[in-house]
């Protein structure tokens, strides 16, 4: 049995880790909220403009410019979204672990070629293929840094560059996204080309009466404007969709992660103050049975 001192400092080990996960908790839940409030706001706003895009490539047909035409995946970028923290449960293992099995199962061939190429924002995962020795293209950890559209804008255009000019053929993003605060759903998103599958099955149940008409559209200005304006902003939007949603599950993950290592300091502290009592009691009938020894010494 550990004696009383160490009984002690380990106990106030515990109360200070304590401490210092509940601030955690409560950080984490008051960010959680303003990014709760963002994804819900962001959320209709991407849906309907999915919703008008593919019945945008549905009209235009295979003319609907070069982020929907599909091409043989020769290269492929992955956009690997994490965090730049840790202390938030499997967030960036979960992410990091889907990135790993994408690789090996959907696209060997590539990457034997070294032709799978990484876009990494978040710290941790930008260190782990640096470490592993992964081909990062591009890592954006000061994206976090005060989320906004313009910077993710801006990266995400570095991107379409790529693809316009016939770089990569594929672009792939893997992601948490925000269900509630306990529970974060990872998800691979195929962010170029675009899904003509999707668009058609989209324009389908537009088509309420079965009519299987497409969708008539006046476009003005014409239909090279609207799609070099339209798609490339609509790209933009889902992807900065993507970092609100991981920004979000984040935070919820983190809240979560600090909410079960706050209850079980709480146990810990439980269970070594009962170490403490019977030591101390341990202790205490000790030195009763050496007085009470000594005392029929001296009597005898």
């Amino acid at each position: 049995m550990p004696n009383l001192k160490e009984v002690r400092i380990r106990i106030a080990s515990v109360i200070s880790t304590q401490q210092i996960t509940s601030a955690m908790k409560m950080v984490s839940a008051a960010k959680l909220r303003r990014a709760q409030d963002a994804i819900i706001q962001m959320r209709p706003f991407e849906a309907k403009l999915k919703e008008i895009l593919d019945n945008l490539i549905l009209s235009t047909g295979s003319e609907a410019g070069v982020f929907a035409k599909s091409r043989p995946a020769e290269k492929v970028l992955i956009a690997v979204i994490t965090s730049n923290r840790g202390l938030c449960g499997g967030f960036n293992a979960n992410v990091i672990k889907a990135v790993n099995q994408m690789v090996k199962e959907k696209y060997p061939e590539q990457a034997a070629k070294g032709n799978v190429s990484l876009a990494c924002v978040g710290k941790k995962g930008s260190d782990y293929y640096k470490r592993v020795g992964g081909k990062v293209w591009e890592t954006r950890n000061e994206l976090w840094d005060g989320l906004n559209y313009t910077s993710v804008a801006e990266f995400t255009g570095e991107i379409l560059k790529l693809y316009s000019e016939g770089k990569i053929d594929r672009v792939e993003v893997v992601y948490n996204s925000f269900k509630n605060a306990a529970t974060q759903i990872l998800k691979v998103d195929q962010l170029l080309p675009f899904d003509l599958t999707t668009a058609a099955n989209t324009a389908k149940k537009s088509d309420k009466k079965g009519t299987g008409l497409k969708p008539d559209y006046i476009f003005e200005p014409d239909q090279e404007q609207i799609i070099q304006d339209l798609i490339p902003y609509a790209l933009k939007v889902r992807f900065y969709r993507s970092m609100l949603d991981s920004y979000a599950a984040e935070h919820g993950a983190r809240m979560t992660a600090m909410h079960k290592a706050t209850d079980n300091a709480s146990e810990m502290i439980k269970s070594l103050k009962l170490s403490y009592n019977k030591a101390r009691q341990a202790a205490i009938t000790k030195e009763i049975l050496e007085i009470v020894a000594g005392a029929e010494a001296i009597n005898n």
